[in-house]
């Protein structure tokens, strides 16, 4: 595994903190937790944890986003979860648990919070709102979980990539981001040729520009109708229960 760049002490300010989850806590929780934060730099195609490994920090995401993909036996693997900077990855620790069953990777690079296991247990254990937060967001990935799984079956592989890309676009807080023709494949659970189909049925239509795994959102609206409902949805639960 190849460790983040940690950032000096200076680059603890207030233009780093933009995490939603820990934005929402009472100012006194959110200065107790930070003082227990690294801000690190998190790198595209970083491995933060395989499947098996003892989950020995939590990160909170500002700037970046991370895939987490489970490999079925029969196949490559299929992203189950994408988190930005409204979530936070070592969510297994919440319930106490210390080993993680899904591989996670840096999709975008950018800043983050970094938290020991130890200070994340003795913070879950000091803070109420801290506590209750994090269960409301369990209670929304288990819920976007069971989504997925009806999306994954049922909806046509352009809408599904639709969907994904305005979900990326949400978390690299930009119009252009990078992704190749094969790690869609891998996160959508689909053969490559279908991503190509389904990424030349979008730019032909104008919403987007694709060159090279460069990607360019040119029209959000249209893609938005291009996409399943499920990304709304998915959206419209992250607000009602976490505010």
């Amino acid at each position: 595994m190849r460790r983040t760049r940690v950032q000096p002490d200076s680059a603890k300010t207030p233009e780093h903190f933009d995490n939603r989850l820990l934005a929402a806590l009472p100012k006194r929780d959110q200065r107790k937790i930070l003082s227990h934060c690294q801000v690190v730099e998190l790198r595209r195609g970083e491995v933060i944890s395989e499947p098996g490994d003892r989950i020995r920090e939590v990160y909170f995401p500002t700037g970046s986003f991370v895939s987490m993909v489970t490999p079925p036996a029969d196949h490559s693997g299929l992203e189950v979860r994408l988190v930005g900077n409204e979530g936070m990855i070592g969510t297994p620790l919440i319930l106490g648990v210390e080993i993680t069953q899904i591989r996670t990777f840096v999709q975008g690079a950018g800043p983050a919070w970094r938290m020991s296991d130890a200070r994340f247990g003795e913070a879950l254990r000091q803070s109420d709102a801290l506590r209750a937060r994090l269960h409301r967001y369990l209670d929304v990935l288990m819920n976007q979980s069971t989504q997925l799984l009806a999306c994954t079956r049922f909806h046509l592989v352009e809408a599904r990539l639709a969907r994904w890309l305005l979900m990326t676009q949400d978390r690299a807080h930009s119009d252009h981001f990078h992704i190749t023709h094969e790690l869609l494949a891998l996160l959508l659970g689909v053969r490559r040729v279908g991503v190509t189909k389904a990424a030349s049925a979008l730019q032909a239509r104008k919403l987007i520009h694709y060159h090279r795994g460069d990607i360019t959102v040119l029209d959000r609206a249209g893609l938005q109708d291009a996409a399943c409902g499920c990304y709304g949805a998915a959206e419209a639960m992250y607000a009602q229960v976490l505010g």
